[in-house]
C-alpha cells in the first residue's frame, strides 16, 4: 500500500466515525485573549472535527459572530476591551444570535462566577483548568 493510499484509507475510516460525522463542518468561535490558551483549546476542538475561528477580545468576537455565524461559542471571561459577561449578554439579547450556544470557559471558578455567567445567558460554564473530555462532551451535548 502506498503512503497516499494509506492516508486516504485513514481519512475514509475517520469520516465513518460517529463523532467525526457529528462534528464535521460545525463552526466554533473561540474567544480567548491568551495565545497559549487559544492554541490549546483550538487544538482540542480541531482534533474533534470542528472548524475553529479565534477572536482575541469581546469587540472582535461580536464582529466575528456577525460575519461567520458560528454554531457555538467558547467564551473566556477576563479579556481586554469587553469582558465575557458583556459579550454573552449582547449575544443573548440579540434576536439574530440569541440561539447560539455559549460555553463560558474561564479561570474564574468560584460558584458566584458560574452563577453570574449563567445569569448572562451562558448555556454551560467550564472552569479552567479542565479535561478535554469535559469541554468536548459539553459542546457535543449543546450541538445536539
Amino acid at each position: 500500500m502506498t503512503k497516499q493510499s494509506s492516508i486516504s484509507q485513514k481519512v475514509s475510516d475517520l469520516s465513518k466515525s460517529p463523532v467525526y460525522r457529528e462534528n464535521i463542518m460545525r463552526a466554533v468561535l473561540l474567544v480567548e485573549d491568551s495565545p497559549a490558551q487559544q492554541k490549546m483549546i483550538a487544538n482540542i476542538l480541531k482534533k474533534n472535527g470542528w472548524k475553529v475561528t479565534v477572536a482575541e477580545d469581546g469587540i472582535k468576537a461580536l464582529k466575528e459572530i456577525e460575519e461567520s455565524n458560528p454554531d457555538l461559542i467558547v467564551l473566556d471571561i477576563v479579556m481586554p476591551k469587553m469582558n465575557g459577561y458583556e459579550v454573552c449578554r449582547r449575544i443573548k439579547t440579540n434576536p439574530s444570535t440569541q440561539n447560539v450556544p455559549i460555553v463560558m470557559c474561564s479561570s474564574k471558578g468560584e460558584e458566584f462566577d458560574r452563577y453570574w455567567g449563567m445569569k448572562q445567558g451562558a448555556d454551560a460554564y467550564i472552569a479552567k483548568p479542565f479535561e478535554d473530555v469535559e469541554l468536548i462532551g459539553t459542546i457535543q451535548q449543546l450541538l445536539r
